[in-house]
């Protein structure tokens, strides 16, 4: 037995490959559908291992040491700095957001400052311009300390290198500009222009006093290993040494967490939709498949007169059809593997690190078999059907229409292979729930639109006869044995759906940022302001703004390190809410509940409540962590341990911008403790003249109080949400290349069936334009129906991304998503037209003859 399956597969490679000397003739589109869908997954998975490659390598410039100590709001105790400074060269520095002025106090800016020590930098070269060493740029000269900035920074202030800025109560020559700042990654997404200075300017400015939000920062170069193991036991000493210290530790090996972790996610969006395009694209494989075997009947036919049965047959065409599938593959590999080498100048520009483009055989390799499993899940169906029809039904020309489906191993066969390829992207994943939820639905809009395809067949057959001929034509069409709804509603369904997908996310994110936000949130965000300069702050804004609202609320920050009575740890707690416990998180005390939020479980304290310490919790943060009303939790807040019961959740409305907390502890729990104020202020009828004028009387009168106005805020997300709408709209290109190509794949499986009915029509007196006429009514036909589809499922999967993902408000937009689909359909039908136009100008005698 075993020689006969060993003899009969040889048998057929050696029939298979005879058979391909023939070239690809009919396998173009099915090529086409294979390497777009390849290379989309290849390109996108390579960048992002270079990306998280270059800053992997570069860790150590990257972090700016070996091992990172942050902590926030508070310095380093001796104990602590003795520890830091015994494990090799170290170098001291923080970060905070204030005010920079110019000394006549006509204008200011907001900026990022950050301090640094003369050791600074450990690893990598500070770049100035003009190029002057640490030690210079920063020294104190006649009571002026020196000052580095973002080139931005001049352009805003209209300033140049030499002149003179006032940043708390010291004075600043900015004496260069900054040109490369090794560690910048390191230091997180910055809203406002950089300015360096030294440690000792930053204590003669005043800046740091008790509840100011500032990340003090220690970088080490260790003089022992620095492997992963050995930082890794680094860790877990520092940790257990000074349990309660509530520093974050991060290392060489993860430098830029956040930056990794949004390329991997962002990678992963992209790669779903390459996935998707893939599957659509798997539709235009079964339609090439089932049109390359109509051009074969002779050749199946003699087949099984000589004897071959239906599973030689079966392999000798599945060796084919995979073969080119590779071919297919190794073309969008091809693709893939270059898009870095093109890539990696444009990133540059953008990120700060060097991009070293190279091949990536993992990314490569996943985007290979998911290309391999789609082509044979998609080409199995077909091709068993093939294999089933008798030689006598090929010899009479009836070609595979009727034969219904395959049997049941060629069924299962495509099934578990849909599975596993389901199943490998949702392993794949950076964020498996989301893949999963991707992957389902998915599979639900292959279902719906199977019911849909076979609706519309069903309202076809029913519909009353009607007088004019093409529109009874195209309702025949739809209808009738081997018509193309099934395969053009579920191409098209699937590409329209992700079409209007992509556009509402896009159009709700602008609309959000540019739109509604602005007009819901505060014009600005006061911090750092402390207990004794409250009162006085309040009354400068109120007499500037009279009508303006002035919402003000204690602050301090804190870290959750226990939830229930166990340490928390990235085992115990899912990935969606590991962001509430990424660093110190602001927490606050109210008497009241807060505006902007109302309770869904539990109950508020009394307004002269002494008890235990309590803490009101976000009821949507505490669902994902899995905690409830009557829970504990241990927040450290400076340097201490605080054990608090949950009493209660609240629904909390973070769109609006407003001032709000995920933990709101009852008074009593910080009673004397040291803390700042925050403050908004809101006028919709505030211009931008006012602004300017409230910006410069709170920076004059309180310099070291920092003032966010939201409006510039705004304009920054807008831009980085350009950047992210670049990727949405190539996203959606390749879906509808994709569209594209399943159609044209439908129609050249249905050419022969339509040139015997053009033939026959023409012959009992149809004109040319009576059959477009007929082919335009039956595309628009099934074009409306698929968009009806498209409008529905679309709308939905848009409103859970922005809403349930982004937890954003989402809308649906008609105007958007119906000009969307009529582009869409516009490009795809016309498309359609163009390829049924070739069946119109068939000659009638050959095709006659065959009947």
């Amino acid at each position: 037995m075993a020689a006969a399956n060993r003899l009969r597969l040889g048998l057929a490679m050696r029939l298979a490959l005879r058979e391909l000397r023939g070239g690809l003739s009919g396998f173009y589109i099915f090529l086409a559908c294979v390497a777009l869908g390849t290379g989309a997954i290849a390109a996108v998975n390579s960048v992002s291992e270079m990306m998280t490659g270059s800053i992997t390598s570069e860790g150590r410039t990257i972090l700016g040491g070996d091992v990172r100590f942050e902590v926030e709001n508070r310095d380093f105790t001796g104990a602590e700095r003795t520890y830091l400074e015994s494990l090799g060269t170290s170098s001291s520095g923080a970060g905070l957001r204030t005010m920079a002025r110019l000394p006549d106090g006509s204008d200011q800016s907001l900026v990022e400052l950050r301090a640094v020590d003369d050791a600074y930098p450990l690893y990598g070269e500070l770049v100035t311009q003009p190029a002057l060493p640490v030690d210079e740029v920063f020294a104190e000269q006649d009571g002026v300390y020196g000052a580095i900035v973002a080139p931005i920074f001049l352009d805003r202030l209209a300033l140049k290198i030499g002149d003179e800025v006032l940043v708390g109560q010291a004075r600043f020559e900015i004496r260069a500009a900054i040109v490369t700042e090794p560690d910048a990654l390191s230091e997180g997404f910055g809203f406002a222009p950089r300015l360096m200075i030294s440690r000792q300017a930053l204590d003669a400015a005043g800046l740091v006093r008790p509840g100011s939000l500032v990340e003090q920062s220690y970088r080490i170069r260790l003089d022992g290993g620095t492997d992963a193991r050995a930082l890794a036991a680094l860790r877990t000493e520092a940790g257990e040494r000074f349990a309660d210290a509530g520093w974050q530790i991060r290392t060489s090996q993860n430098a830029a967490p956040a930056l990794t972790r949004n390329i991997e996610r962002f990678s992963q969006f992209l790669t779903l939709v390459g996935l998707t395009a893939l599957i659509v694209g798997g539709v235009g494989i079964a339609n090439s498949v089932r049109a390359w075997l109509e051009g074969k009947r002779g050749v199946i036919a003699t087949l099984k007169c000589v004897g071959a049965p239906a599973r030689l047959v079966v392999a000798i065409y599945l060796i084919q059809v995979m073969l080119i599938a590779g071919f297919g593959v190794l073309l969008g590999l091809i693709l893939g593997a270059a898009t870095p080498f093109f890539a990696a100048g444009a990133l540059s520009s953008v990120i700060p690190i060097s991009v070293d483009a190279s091949f990536y055989p993992g990314s490569l390799a996943i985007a290979a078999g998911f290309g391999l499993m789609t082509a044979f899940a998609f080409a199995v169906l077909p091709l068993g059907r093939a294999g089933e029809v008798p030689a006598t039904a090929l010899f009479r020309q009836q070609g595979f229409e009727a034969s219904g489906l395959p049997r049941w191993p060629y069924l299962l066969t495509a099934g578990l292979t849909l599975v596993a390829l389901c199943a490998a992207a949702i392993w794949f994943a950076d964020d498996r729930r989301i893949a999963g939820i991707f992957v389902a639905a998915v599979a639900v809009a292959f279902a719906v639109l199977r019911l849909v395809g076979h609706a519309v067949q069903a309202a076809a057959r029913r519909f009353p006869t009607v007088r004019s001929t093409p529109l009874r034509l195209a309702i025949g069409n739809i209808h009738r044995p081997g018509a193309l709804t099934p395969s053009v509603v579920l191409s098209l369904g699937l590409g329209l759906a992700l079409l209007v997908t992509l556009a509402l996310i896009d159009t709700n994110l602008r609309r959000e940022l540019s739109g509604n936000l602005p007009d819901r949130a505060p014009n600005f965000f006061f911090v750092d302001i402390q207990s004794s300069e409250i009162d006085g702050f309040e009354k400068v804004v109120t007499t500037l703004v009279p009508d303006g609202k002035v919402i003000k609320v204690p602050m301090l920050r804190g870290r959750i390190t226990e939830l229930k009575g166990e340490a928390v740890s990235v085992d115990n707690v899912p990935p969606q809410a590991r962001w509430v416990l990424r660093g110190d998180r602001g927490v606050t005390y109210a008497k009241n509940l807060p505006e902007n939020s109302r309770l869904s479980a539990g109950q508020w304290w009394p307004a002269d409540y002494q008890g235990e310490p309590l803490v009101s919790f976000s009821s949507e943060e505490a669902g994902e962590l899995g905690l409830s009303v009557g829970d504990t939790i241990t927040v450290s807040v400076l340097g201490r341990s605080i054990i608090a019961k949950i009493a209660n959740l609240r629904d909390v409305e973070w769109e609006s911008l407003s001032i709000n907390f995920v933990m709101v502890f009852s008074p009593n729990t910080f009673a004397g403790a040291p803390h700042s104020w925050m403050a908004t202020l809101s006028d919709p009828g505030a211009d931008a003249a006012l602004e300017g004028e409230v910006l410069r009387a709170v920076t004059q009168a309180y310099p070291t109080i920092t003032s966010v106005r939201v409006k510039d805020a705004l304009e920054l997300a807008n831009r980085v949400v350009g950047q992210i709408g670049i990727a949405i709209r190539a996203a959606a290109l390749v879906a509808l290349v994709a569209s594209v190509l399943v159609l044209a794949g439908a129609l050249a499986a249905g050419n022969r069936s339509r040139i015997h009915d053009a033939v026959v029509l023409k012959t009992l007196g149809a004109t040319r334009a009576t059959l477009i006429r007929a082919y335009v009514y039956e595309y628009g036909l099934l074009g409306l129906a698929t968009a009806l589809f498209a409008l529905a499922f679309g709308g939905v999967a848009a409103w859970f991304v922005v809403s349930r993902i982004m937890t954003l408000p989402s809308s649906f937009m008609p105007d958007i998503a119906l000009m969307t689909l009529a582009g869409a359909l516009l490009v795809t039908v016309g498309i359609g037209l163009i390829g049924t136009w070739r069946v119109l100008g068939q000659k009638a005698a050959p095709v006659l003859r065959e009947l």
